[in-house]
């Protein structure tokens, strides 16, 4: 392996840190809690070219196929969420990702729990952004990813029939 090589290879994760810290772009996470306020998983999400990656990774849900969304104001009070408020929606669009008069900035595909009560989620949103702007999820509020109980249908309104809300964690800049 050529010295060009070895030097990219140690110095490619500084530079990229480097890059990060200097364009204010540092990644945002939510720690997930259940009703019960035990932590069921991480959402991370990262600017990324022209969009922001959400990655999520849970454990301890019931199994199935469960909505997840980005809601409008930074708060979880446990038991039912409802403090987080609706889906983050600067826009003022229609709700779900299929919704050919959608969709919200906060709308993301479902959530699948396997058997074991773990899953992931990886996709990159054009909706938000970690920046200042109309779209930021760093408003005077925050934000909030919720977890929903039953699958988004990814068209009806308000909230694509994804049922009680399970889990809760508001987004903070990472440091």
């Amino acid at each position: 392996m050529s010295i060009r090589w070895l030097t990219l290879l140690c110095l490619g994760p500084l530079l990229a840190a480097s890059a990060e810290a200097q364009s204010g772009q540092s990644p945002a996470r939510a720690d997930l809690k259940d009703a019960g306020g035990r932590t069921v998983g991480t959402v991370t999400l990262q600017e990324v070219g022209d969009g922001v990656r959400v990655t999520a990774s849970v454990t301890g849900l019931p199994p199935g196929t469960h909505g997840i969304h980005v809601h409008a104001r930074g708060q979880c009070e446990a038991p039912a969420f409802e403090s987080a408020g609706d889906h983050f929606n600067p826009a003022q669009r229609d709700h779900g990702l299929k919704n050919p008069r959608g969709a919200h900035a906060g709308d993301l595909p479902n959530l699948e729990v396997r058997g074991d009560g773990t899953g992931e989620l990886d996709y990159v949103t054009h909706d938000v952004t970690l920046k200042p702007g109309a779209a930021s999820l760093f408003d005077a509020d925050g934000t909030a990813v919720v977890v929903h109980a039953k699958p988004d249908d990814q068209v009806s309104n308000p909230s694509g029939n994804s049922g009680d809300r399970i889990a809760c964690g508001v987004l903070t800049k990472a440091s």
